[in-house]
């Protein structure tokens, strides 16, 4: 799917509730950071978590996105279907020593300081009641985004063997979206700053898997004034699909730009060419939280 200097961007929710305005503000910033450079925009539904997912989320959000005239390229994927390439990659790993299984509690390792020790790593426990860590030899300590440059990574964190299947079964978060990207031919990942802690780990999962790193992008959060950031588990209000100007002009105020007021009488495609036409990383914000008075 990927050609070469071609850019490839990609909005991935958890369908575990209706798109907010904090979602808005990912979708979009992906969207025109995209179509800016005449690039290519995915959309992926991160449904591994079934528990934590709400039933219709999934097409609610896709009807949405319509609804705001978000229209994504190609086919959507669905992290449901690609368990088998998510599981052909852990068995390999466990073959060749790379990952091992463990029994570890999270109690146990908050006991032990809060971060894994590696406690199991030399253990050769079974797959029964096991975890699956990946060996983590090489810990990347920092990276470049885009918009905020240089960002540490503790180092306690950095080191840590981290987990890419869980004891109950479920596929791990970082592994699979570093599968699915690479699969998709990704170039850069635009999201919300809430996710730049673990970009360390998916860092080294390029490096372990020999494939190309893509960019990073995080976006500042929209958070209450209480300081939690808006989503799904805190009860974001979903934004409105019968009226979707106020809340796609906001997200574009909120994103640093300055549309103009005659915008207001403007199709969705033309406020979407606007942005576009006027998207600039550094009219970001720099700070990783702006909060909304509601």
């Amino acid at each position: 799917m990927s050609t070469k200097n071609h850019y490839i961007g990609r909005f991935a929710p958890s369908p575990s509730g209706p798109l907010h305005f904090g979602s808005l503000i990912a979708a979009l910033g992906s969207y025109l950071q995209a179509k800016s450079q005449q690039g290519t925009w995915l959309v992926r539904m991160e449904d591994l978590d079934p528990p934590r997912e709400m039933p219709g989320a999934a097409d609610d959000i896709l009807r949405t996105l319509e609804a705001y005239g978000l229209e994504w390229d190609g086919t959507v994927i669905y992290q449901s279907q690609r368990h088998d390439a998510y599981q052909a990659q852990i068995d390999a790993w466990l073959q060749s020593r790379e990952a091992y299984y463990c029994q570890c509690t999270r109690k146990q390792i908050k006991l032990a300081g809060g971060y894994y020790p590696g406690t199991c790593r030399d253990l050769n426990h079974r797959a029964g009641n096991s975890a699956v860590r990946l060996k983590v030899n090489t810990p990347v300590t920092h990276f470049d985004d885009e918009l905020h440059g240089r960002i540490e990574i503790p180092a306690s964190l950095a080191q840590e063997d981290f987990i890419i299947h869980r004891r109950d079964g479920l596929f791990a978060y970082n592994l699979a979206v570093v599968l699915d990207d690479i699969a998709q031919g990704v170039t850069e990942v635009v999201r919300g700053a809430d996710l730049i802690e673990p970009t360390g780990r998916q860092i080294g999962l390029y490096r372990q898997l020999a494939q190309p790193e893509v960019s990073y992008l995080h976006l500042p959060l929209a958070v209450t004034e209480n300081g939690n950031k808006l989503s799904k588990q805190n009860h974001a209000p979903a934004i409105d699909k019968a009226n979707p100007k106020p809340a796609l002009i906001g997200a574009l105020i909120f994103l640093g730009m300055a549309p103009p007021a005659e915008l207001a009488d403007a199709s969705l495609e033309e406020i979407l060419r606007w942005g576009t036409d006027n998207w600039h990383v550094g009219k970001l914000p720099k700070s990783t939280a702006i909060t909304l008075a509601f």
